[in-house]
């Protein structure tokens, strides 16, 4: 029984550990633009799976029946990311755009692999990347990745006096006093954004699937909608004391496990010596 007890006070440690690394990178990025919170879920190994290890080769030295297998301890079941919209900060800065509505995204291409593919972001802090040449400016994220159009990356001839981003996504530069589209954001929608795979620096992909499977993850907005607020930026949608109690629970229950392990050592010890 102690033997069982420490097991099972282990294993929750480490589950434990994984929880309060996921809840530090939460509160480590409450102030990064477009995050999105991601939140664990356990569930419990004392559990029995039929018809599972059977034959004679498993029997031996077996401490439950045959075909069945007992867990102890807790395991964390899954990671989920709370896609809900952040509160929109005003930055006057023509760059900066905010979505308006849940699981909406912008595009980028990110190369990689020897090949380029298209990932997807909530951070609209954008910035113009001049070519080699100078010639051409291409809109980017902070990290230099290019922001995706209606059209492939969005590049935009130099020379231009002004800059603005419309609420429906369109580009529009001032040239010689004259109005002139640029260029569109490519704004799609989240379908099922639980199956999108979250990447790092505020990323998520497609996962490897078919292209029918990965059509009913994603979808393209339709256009001429009011979709962005310009000249913002959407705040993280940490909730900075929800994540700093779920800190103090997780390690209390750490405690509490490694706890449970020093006094079973100390009741094994107290065992070995009355043996003795």
């Amino acid at each position: 029984m102690t033997s069982r007890s420490m097991i099972q006070a282990a294993v929750s440690m480490n589950q434990l550990q994984q929880k309060m690394d996921l809840i530090g990178n939460n509160l480590a990025n409450s102030q990064t633009t477009g995050y999105k919170n991601r939140q664990t879920e356990f569930s419990s190994l004392l559990f029995q799976q039929i018809n599972n290890m059977s034959g004679r080769e498993n029997a031996e030295g077996r401490l439950t029946p045959e075909g069945i297998r007992v867990g102890s301890g807790a395991r964390l079941g899954s990671v989920n990311t709370d896609f809900s919209t952040g509160s929109i900060q005003q930055t006057d800065r023509v760059l900066d755009t905010a979505l308006l509505d849940d699981n909406h995204f912008f595009q980028i291409q990110v190369a990689g692999n020897g090949r380029n593919e298209t990932q997807y972001t909530r951070d609209g802090s954008f910035y113009l990347q001049p070519s080699a040449t100078g010639d051409t400016v291409t809109l980017t994220t902070g990290d230099g990745y290019p922001v995706v159009g209606e059209n492939g990356p969005i590049t935009i001839q130099n020379g231009f006096n002004a800059i603005d981003i419309s609420s429906n996504g369109d580009i529009v530069v001032e040239r010689n006093g004259q109005s002139q589209l640029a260029g569109k954001l490519a704004v799609t929608e989240a379908i099922r954004p639980r199956s999108l795979e979250a990447v790092g620096d505020n990323r998520f992909r497609i996962p490897d699937v078919s292209a029918a499977a990965a059509n009913e993850i994603m979808n393209e907005v339709p256009a001429n909608q009011d979709i962005l607020q310009p000249k913002a930026l959407e705040t993280s949608n940490v909730d900075v004391s929800q994540e700093m109690s779920e800190l103090l629970m997780a390690q209390r229950s750490y405690q509490f496990n490694s706890r449970t392990i020093s006094m079973a050592d100390q009741m094994s010890s107290l065992v070995n010596q009355l043996r003795s």
